[in-house]
């Protein structure tokens, strides 16, 4: 054996034992802090929705390009919506809704022009034809009676 595995341990002074405490001190308010952090991010949903987005991209089948891209598309569909968003979103949904029965209300009308129009030309039509041209000009409204 050898001279250095023989000597005694080499004691510690005071001021490394102090030393050592501020440093195993520090490691605990930094691990302290970091569990916050860490209760932090799982109480706001944090760590849940990051989860879901990294099984998302771990369940792809073909992987994208930019994982990042891909964890920046996921998260920002996964955020929670501002409430003015939503109610632009209700009011757009509504003025879709009231778009769609003027058209078909309009498409009602049309038709029921159309029918007019067919009922003025086979029924009157006729008798004004009978009658001076003046008189059915005046109907139709090119004349100024």
């Amino acid at each position: 054996m050898s001279s250095a595995a023989q000597s005694p341990p080499a004691t510690v002074s005071g001021a490394s034992y102090a030393a050592a405490a501020v440093t195993m001190a520090h490691y605990k308010a930094a691990d302290s802090k970091r569990e916050q952090f860490r209760r932090y991010l799982e109480k706001s949903g944090v760590l849940d929705t990051l989860t879901k987005v990294l099984v998302a991209l771990y369940e792809e089948p073909e992987k994208p390009n930019s994982a990042l891209d891909f964890l920046k598309h996921h998260l920002g569909a996964a955020t929670p919506e501002n409430p003015e968003i939503e109610l632009l979103r209700l009011e757009l949904a509504e003025m879709k809704e009231k778009y769609e029965a003027i058209v078909e209300e309009n498409k009602k009308l049309k038709t029921k022009v159309n029918v007019l129009k067919e009922f003025m030309l086979k029924i009157i039509s006729p008798l004004m034809i009978k009658k001076s041209k003046t008189s059915l000009k005046w109907i139709v409204g090119e004349g100024g009676g």
